[in-house]
């Protein structure tokens, strides 16, 4: 059996439902200090630097980040499927 769901929600909504922190004014402090870092680069060799700056570990580190970010969702939906809020016992 196959069942599916539909949830319309705004990106805050769907925050708060999956109990993650609000970090808005932590992004705002990066884009602006990234955005301030970016307007003294004037060729691609300073944009390649502050590159490896930003991102001391490049794609791999990335690519870490972006698997660490599915495997939270996972668990957090995991943990909303049980409905305790916790992972399921044996994960």
């Amino acid at each position: 059996m196959k069942v599916s769901v539909d949830v319309e929600c705004s990106p805050e909504e769907a925050r708060r439902f999956l109990g993650l922190p609000d970090v808005t004014k932590a992004n705002e402090v990066y884009v602006d200090a990234l955005a301030n870092a970016m307007q003294g680069v004037g060729s691609f060799d300073q944009l390649q630097e502050l590159s490896k700056q930003v991102a001391p570990m490049g794609q791999f580190g990335l690519k870490l980040f972006q698997q660490f970010l599915e495997s939270g969702a996972a668990m957090a939906m995991s943990g909303a499927m049980s409905g305790t809020g916790k992972p399921k016992k044996g994960e």
